[in-house]
């Protein structure tokens, strides 16, 4: 981590230097899915939203981070005998991406570009539901707070409009392990995430 922290500031100093400067607001859409290693358990992709707003500090090689807010999360069901739960989980999260990109094309009217970098992501609200009569295992305790991601991907900047299209992946378990039933399940969950988002550079 003290590394990955000196990579950042030498790379922000060096973009300060000889780089520009450009921010502003973005909005986007996602659809999230919450894995888990359980074959009992499926999942499903969950559609969401954020906004917030991106600092872009260099030129053809620029490091872009970003703050928003995010709306995600997944449903989950079990189906057996006697005993199917099925639960709708809802998260609301401040997101915090440190992306390092690469111009491919670079002019004045328009960009084509690659990024990818961590996201450091902090719960804010969470609200699970359960769906069928029979309560699930997941509470709001089972969720863990403070998470990380990695994301990659693409986008094109026209004018002054700036789309991109990302891949996030998520690198911890999200849900805790849960008691259930008289038994401790381990559902072993990450949170991957695909982010289509529309900027406004100033």
């Amino acid at each position: 981590m003290k590394k990955f922290s000196l990579l950042i500031a030498f790379a922000l100093t060096t973009t300060l230097m000889f780089g520009q400067l450009k921010f502003g607001p973005k909005i986007g859409f996602n659809a999230s899915k919450l894995t888990t290693s359980l074959d009992s358990v499926k999942s499903q992709f969950k559609a969401g939203f954020q906004f917030g707003a991106f600092v872009r500090i260099g030129n053809r090689v620029y490091l872009q981070p970003e703050l928003y807010y995010t709306s995600e999360g997944g449903v989950f069901e079990k189906d057996s005998l006697g005993k199917s739960w099925k639960q709708n989980i809802s998260l609301g999260s401040l997101d915090i991406p440190i992306l390092i990109g690469f111009k491919i094309i670079n002019t004045e009217l328009v960009n084509l570009r690659i990024l990818a970098g961590p996201v450091a992501s902090f719960v804010v609200n969470k609200k699970i539901t359960d769906l069928n009569s029979v309560f699930g295992p997941i509470h709001k305790a089972s969720i863990s707070n403070a998470n990380w991601y990695i994301q990659a991907g693409a986008g094109v900047d026209v004018w002054f409009f700036t789309l991109d299209i990302r891949y996030q992946i998520g690198l911890n378990k999200i849900i805790k392990d849960v008691s259930y039933d008289g038994k401790n399940i381990n559902f072993n969950t990450s949170n991957n995430v695909w982010v289509v988002s529309l900027g406004f550079k100033i």
